[in-house]
C-alpha cells in the first residue's frame, strides 16, 4: 500500500482525507511514511472541513494553450492547519486575495477525479 492511497480513496468517496499520526495525532499534507513529530510508522486518516483560505498563488500559463483561461495554482490552509497545493476555480484571478475563504469540490481534469478549491459559497 502506499502512504496516499487513502487520500485516493477518499477522492473518490467525495472526501478530502488528511494524513493523521495514530501515536502523536499530528496532521500532515502531504502524506508521508513517518510522522515528523515522533518518528510513528502508524498512520490513519481524518476528514476535513473542505474549507480553508488561500495563503499564495500563481497564474500558470501553459506555452501553447491561449490565455484566456489560465489556471489559477494556489497554495490552501486547510482549517485544520496543514497545506495543500490545489487549482482555485470559479474566480477571476483579479479577485483572489489572500485570505480568501475556499471550499472543496471535486472536478474531472484530463479524466481524472481532483479536488479543486473555489471561493466559499459559490457552488
Amino acid at each position: 500500500m502506499r502512504d496516499q492511497d487513502f487520500f485516493w480513496d477518499g477522492v473518490k468517496a467525495g472526501k478530502l482525507l488528511i494524513q493523521k499520526c495514530a501515536d502523536c495525532g499530528a496532521l500532515r499534507q502531504p502524506p508521508g511514511a513517518m510522522c515528523p513529530h515522533c518518528q510513528s510508522l502508524n498512520t490513519t486518516s481524518q476528514e476535513s472541513t473542505g474549507r480553508g483560505t488561500v495563503c499564495a498563488w500563481i497564474i500558470s500559463k501553459h506555452p501553447t494553450i491561449p490565455d484566456d483561461n489560465p489556471r489559477i495554482v494556489a497554495l490552501i490552509e486547510l482549517k485544520e492547519g496543514v497545506r495543500m497545493i490545489s487549482n482555485l476555480q470559479g474566480v477571476d484571478h483579479t479577485e483572489i486575495a489572500l485570505g480568501m475563504p475556499v471550499e472543496v469540490f471535486y472536478a474531472d481534469v484530463n479524466g481524472a477525479t481532483l479536488p479543486q478549491f473555489r471561493p466559499a459559497g459559490r457552488a
